[in-house]
């Protein structure tokens, strides 16, 4: 085989699986992943903190509306704040790991991958005692060498099934809301950010101002919400060790 088809191979199988992303396929085909469980029930999770400024206030709002849910957090943001990790753990949420740093896998590293998302749920238990069960990469990119990670060190890796779109500098309330309320249905896990670590500034604002109305439109239609150990994630007692293949169409 040719070198630039050696490399070209390789950079497929490294960025392949990555296909996950698109929200049509991953529900489609790869329901677990997506974070489909209970049809009664709303996963609601957060994403790139923990953050001193915004965190602890999603937390005094989850305490209004008698909510749990679960935090992606970043490692090196859980030593930088390992106060506000605490706090969040204390408080009957659960962490999750979402990688040492935001960033985007775009080249090959297995080592680095295996290093750093080792290193990050060791921060989260060293930290609070707790050991994470669910990993979700930055951008919802999950390339074959943070999988195999992933698998190795025992955690689940889920994505979601509706997002506020909060990150960006126009995001409002309203917007984050109707934007979520578009894919809300039961069973879905719901993905929102705690910091604006990686968006705009300022763009936490936005779905701090929804999430007492996504929580209510959620109630209002029967769906109690919560973390991710209270959802049943489909498959959970599988852990999938291996990215899935991609599903060939059986008609065009």
């Amino acid at each position: 085989m040719a070198p630039c088809a050696v490399t070209s191979a390789l950079a497929l199988a490294h960025i392949g699986p990555a296909a996950t992303w698109l929200p049509g396929p991953r529900r489609r085909w790869w329901p677990g992943l997506a974070g489909q469980g209970r049809l009664d029930h709303v996963a609601l999770t957060f994403d790139d903190g923990p953050d001193p400024v915004s965190t602890p206030r999603f937390l005094d709002v989850l305490d209004g509306v008698g909510v749990r849910a679960t935090f992606f957090v970043l490692g090196e943001n859980v030593l930088r704040c390992p106060a506000v990790a605490r706090e969040t753990v204390a408080r009957g949420h659960e962490l999750a790991v979402h990688g040492w740093r935001h960033d985007r896998p775009w080249l090959p590293s297995p080592g680095r991958d295996a290093r750093e998302l080792r290193r990050a749920a060791r921060a989260v238990y060293d930290v609070t005692g707790h050991r994470p069960r669910w990993y979700r990469p930055p951008y919802g990119i999950l390339s074959s060498g943070r999988w195999a990670a992933a698998c190795r060190d025992g955690l689940r890796p889920v994505l979601w099934t509706a997002w506020g779109r909060d990150w960006t500098a126009d995001a409002t309330p309203a917007s984050v809301r109707a934007t979520v309320a578009a894919d809300l249905r039961g069973g879905g896990t719901v993905l929102l950010h705690d910091t604006d670590h990686a968006a705009a500034p300022g763009s936490w604002r936005s779905a701090l101002g929804a999430l007492p109305d996504i929580v209510g439109d959620c109630r209002t239609a029967g769906l109690t919400v919560g973390p991710l150990t209270e959802h049943e994630v489909r498959g959970e007692r599988a852990l999938p060790c291996h990215p899935p293949a991609t599903p060939v169409p059986t008609r065009i």
